[in-house]
């Protein structure tokens, strides 16, 4: 019998709005990193037929351009959509102990439009808040004929 291949599957959607000011930095290298936290929340009826709401809150990572695109545009509060991949990674805590935690390696964000007050009080949607940006970085790990590919698909 032929052996069953899974599929190699690894891809996230997600919105919500920073619970915190994001953290910028550079590696050793000067590549700018930047993490964040999201609270994406979710409306459900239970048992009894009752709305409620939970919330996920979400470890965010990104790279290069992509940071750099969230330097002047990302704090506490900023609503965001998300695409990315699930990736995890081991650090060293202070006290010597080791963790791994679960986060999204953002390939794209979009800033979402938000309302803003203007000096009489009125709500003002500010449209130059939506952009979208990628991080093509994997691109260097593919050959012409796979990069063809993917725009392709685009």
């Amino acid at each position: 019998m032929a052996e069953l291949k899974m599929p190699e599957l690894n891809s996230v959607i997600v919105a919500g709005n920073l619970t915190k000011d994001p953290v910028f930095r550079q590696t050793s290298n000067g590549t700018p990193v930047v993490n964040f936290h999201i609270a994406a929340n979710r409306r459900y009826k239970d048992s009894t037929n009752q709305w409620q709401e939970d919330v996920c809150y979400v470890g965010i990572v990104a790279w290069n351009k992509l940071a750099d695109s969230c330097k002047d545009r990302l704090k506490k509060g900023s609503a965001v959509l998300i695409d990315g991949e699930l990736q995890s990674r081991t650090f060293k805590t202070e006290d010597g102990k080791n963790r791994t935690i679960v986060e999204i390696k953002a390939k794209r964000i979009q800033f979402l439009n938000k309302a803003a007050k203007s000096t009489n009080g009125e709500d003002v949607v500010v449209e130059s808040d939506e952009a979208d940006y990628e991080d093509n970085s994997f691109d260097k790990f593919l050959t012409d004929e796979e990069s063809d590919l993917m725009k392709d698909k685009s």
